[in-house]
C-alpha cells in the first residue's frame, strides 16, 4: 500500500506541473475545447459546484490570488442566495413570499427585493403581452391534475383558468412600499427570480473585494462579472446528455444569460407529452419552441425574456427583444430551425465538430451498429439538511481485457485530488494531463437537481467505432478526503437492446445503463 500511494504521487506531482491553473473546474473532455485567452489580471480559476442550490445545480468560478480569497467570495454568494431565497421562494412556507401570499389581503409593507420583484412581474406582464405572468400556475396546476387522472383538460377548465389569470392578483404601493394581495391564484417567481438572485449573488461576491471576475451558473442560467471572459456552451434540446455536443458557443463578458425550454420537464397526459411552460393567454402548453436562450446585460431581462420567447412566435419574440438595448436571442423550434437576432452571431464561436470515424456508417456483424447508443443516467445522492460540494465523477468504458476503450465524463473541483479515484487516475491521468482543460460553463434548461444524463455512441478515444462484443461501463465516484464508490457494469453489444439498473450507493442513488436505438 506505501508503494501504491508513493506512486500516485509522483504521478500527481507530474500532473502539477503540467496544469496551467491551481483549479480547473467542472468540464466534460468529450466536449469541444476553447482557445480563449487567460484573464487578463493575475489570477487562477477556482471552482466550486454544489448540487440543490435553489433546487438544482449550482457552480461558481472566482478569478482570485489564492483559494483562500475565493472561499470568502464564493461564501459571500451563498450567503446572499440564502437571504434572496427566504424572501423570494414560493416553495418555503416560512418565506416571505409565502407569508405575505398566505395573509391578510391589506396593504403590506415588504422588503425592498420582493417589491422589486412583483414590479418587474408587473412591467414583463405588460412587455410580453401577458405572455409572462406569475399566475401561470393557476394553468400548470390544471394539467397537473389532468396528467393524475391521464385525461385532457377540459376546455370549460382552461378557460376559468385564463380568466383567473387575467385579473389583477396584487396592488403595490411605490409611496408606502407595500403591497396588497388581491385575490386566491396561485402565484410562483420562478419566471426570473432565479435569474435575479444570480445578479445578487455576484454582486455579493465582488463586493468582498477578494477576487476580480466571478462566474455564477445555477441550474443554467448564467451570469458573469468583473475581469473574466466567459466560454458558454449552450446545450442542444434535442440531443441533451451532458456529453453531447452543444448546438452553440459564446463567448460572454459581463453579462447573462439564460435558457428556457420544454425538453426537460412536463406532463404526460394520455400518452402525450406536454411542456411544463405554458401559455397563459390561451392556457394550452408552449409546443412550438424546444429552447429559448437569451444574452442580456441584466440577468432578470435574459431570465424573463428567455421563458416568454418559448410562448411567443419568432416574430414576436424578435420584436420582444428589440425593446432590451444590447440583449440578443436564439431559439430552436419544434421542427429543428433555428432563429435568432441580428446580433447573435457577433457574440458566437464556432463550434469544433468531432471527426467523421474512419468506419463510420458501415453496418456489419462486426462492428459496432451506429444506430444505437448506450445512455448513462445517474443520480447523486443528496445530503438533507447540509450542502456539500459535488463529488468527483468519472466514466469510461474498458474492453474485456479491462483496457480503455473510452473516456466519456471527469467532473472535479481541485486536481490534485484526483488520485481519490484511483481507478481513474491509473488509467487516464496521462492523457487527462496533455488534454486542453479550458474551462467553459453551460446554459440548458433547468434540471433537477444530482440528475445527468451520459452518452457512449460507441466509439473509442480516437474516435472510430469499436468491435461489437462485451464492454465494461466503469463510474467512479469519490469526495475530497470522503468516501470512494468504484461501479461497473459489463455488457454484451452482440445482443438486443437492454435497460440494466445498477444498485446505488451513498455517493449514487441510483444509475441505469441503456442500450437503445437513436431516437
Amino acid at each position: 500500500m506505501f508503494l501504491y500511494r508513493l506512486i500516485v504521487n509522483q504521478k500527481k506531482m507530474k500532473l502539477m506541473k503540467l496544469l496551467p491553473y491551481a483549479i480547473c473546474g467542472l468540464f466534460l473532455l468529450s466536449l469541444c475545447s476553447s482557445t480563449m485567452p487567460p484573464p487578463k489580471k493575475a489570477g487562477n480559476i477556482y471552482v466550486s459546484d454544489y448540487e440543490n442550490v435553489l433546487g438544482t445545480s449550482f457552480e461558481f468560478k472566482a478569478v482570485a490570488l489564492t483559494s483562500a480569497k475565493a472561499d470568502v467570495a464564493e461564501n459571500a454568494a451563498l450567503k446572499e442566495i440564502d437571504r434572496l431565497n427566504k424572501i423570494l421562494s414560493g416553495y418555503d412556507a416560512s418565506s416571505e413570499f409565502s407569508r405575505w401570499f398566505h395573509g391578510e389581503k391589506k396593504a403590506t409593507k415588504v422588503s425592498p427585493e420582493l417589491f422589486e420583484v412583483l414590479s418587474l412581474f408587473d412591467k414583463w406582464r405588460e412587455q410580453s403581452n401577458g405572455a409572462l405572468d406569475a399566475s401561470a400556475e393557476v394553468v400548470g396546476r390544471v394539467w397537473k391534475a389532468a396528467a393524475k387522472r391521464n385525461q385532457q383538460p377540459t376546455s370549460q377548465e382552461l378557460a376559468a383558468a385564463v380568466a383567473t389569470i387575467k385579473q389583477a392578483h396584487w396592488r403595490l404601493d411605490a409611496v408606502n412600499h407595500t403591497a396588497t394581495h388581491l385575490d386566491d391564484a396561485p402565484l410562483m417567481l420562478n419566471s426570473f427570480a432565479k435569474s435575479y438572485i444570480i445578479s445578487k449573488a455576484c454582486d455579493a461576491a465582488l463586493a468582498t473585494s477578494a477576487i476580480s471576475g466571478v462566474v455564477i451558473n445555477i441550474g443554467g442560467d448564467i451570469v458573469v462579472r468583473g475581469d473574466h471572459a466567459e466560454q458558454i456552451l449552450i446545450s442542444d434540446p434535442q440531443a441533451d446528455a451532458e456529453n453531447d455536443l452543444p448546438v452553440a458557443r459564446l463567448n460572454i463578458s459581463n453579462k447573462a444569460i439564460a435558457t428556457s425550454g420544454n425538453y426537460r420537464r412536463g406532463e404526460l397526459v394520455n400518452g402525450q407529452w406536454h411542456s411544463h411552460i405554458v401559455d397563459p393567454r390561451t392556457g394550452l402548453p408552449a409546443d412550438k419552441v424546444l429552447s429559448s436562450t437569451v444574452v442580456a446585460d441584466n440577468a432578470t431581462d435574459a431570465g424573463a425574456l428567455a421563458t416568454a420567447l418559448n410562448v411567443l412566435t419568432p416574430e414576436e419574440s424578435e420584436a420582444l427583444v428589440a425593446t432590451i438595448p444590447q440583449a440578443e436571442f436564439m431559439l430552436i423550434t419544434s421542427d429543428g430551425k433555428r432563429v435568432q437576432s441580428k446580433g447573435w452571431k457577433d457574440l458566437e464561436l464556432p463550434v469544433k465538430r468531432r471527426e467523421i470515424s474512419r468506419s463510420a456508417g458501415i453496418t456489419d456483424d462486426k462492428n459496432w451498429d451506429p444506430d444505437y447508443e448506450l445512455v448513462i443516467s445517474l443520480e447523486l445522492s443528496q445530503i438533507e439538511g447540509m450542502r456539500v460540494h459535488s463529488p468527483y465523477v468519472a466514466v469510461w468504458v474498458v474492453d474485456k481485457d479491462k483496457k480503455p476503450v473510452r473516456h466519456i465524463a471527469l467532473w472535479y473541483r481541485k486536481p490534485k485530488y484526483l488520485d481519490e479515484m484511483p481507478a481513474w487516475y491509473d488509467t487516464y491521468y496521462e492523457k487527462f494531463a496533455n488534454e486542453d482543460r479550458s474551462v467553459s460553463s453551460t446554459t440548458s434548461a433547468t434540471r433537477p437537481a444530482g440528475k445527468y444524463t451520459l452518452k457512449w455512441d460507441g466509439k473509442n478515444d480516437k474516435g472510430d467505432f469499436v468491435k461489437r462484443g462485451t464492454y465494461t461501463i466503469m463510474i467512479e465516484v469519490a469526495r475530497e478526503h470522503g468516501t470512494h464508490q468504484l461501479m461497473t457494469r459489463e455488457m454484451d453489444f452482440t445482443k438486443k437492446p437492454a435497460l440494466i439498473s445498477l444498485p446505488g450507493n451513498i455517493e449514487v442513488a441510483s444509475a441505469s445503463l441503456n442500450y437503445v436505438k437513436k431516437s
